[in-house]
């Protein structure tokens, strides 16, 4: 069984950057999807961006140009660069992983919170 945790949330200004990282305990290469949700309180979470084992990724208009998500299967981990934060970027931010089959991990989130 694969477990992930997220680490790199914090405290960041307006028109900062963070960068989230997520770790397996095990190996990512069998989770041929990996993404990044997030859910802001009194909201549903919503999806941030996703990635493939091949590296095709896929991201929310929110997140276009502003974040990036990559992988290192080698390494075992999954990484969201964060800038030009906003004060809506607040959230709790999630990693998922799936697998070909119906595995479905996520981790036990990590704080952004972006304010002046």
């Amino acid at each position: 069984q694969v477990q992930l945790v997220e680490s790199g949330g914090g405290l960041v200004q307006p028109g900062g950057s963070l960068r989230l990282s997520c770790a397996a305990s095990g190996s990512i290469f069998i989770l041929n999807y990996m993404a990044w949700y997030r859910q802001a309180p009194g909201k549903e979470r919503e999806l941030v961006a996703t990635i493939h084992s091949g590296g095709a990724t896929n991201y929310a208009d929110f997140a276009k140009g502003r974040f990036t998500i990559s992988r290192d299967n080698a390494g075992n981990t999954m990484n969201l660069q964060m800038n030009s934060l906003k004060p809506e970027d607040t959230a709790l931010y999630y990693c998922r992983g799936r697998s070909v089959l119906t595995d479905d991990y996520w981790g036990q989130g990590t704080q952004v919170t972006v304010s002046s």
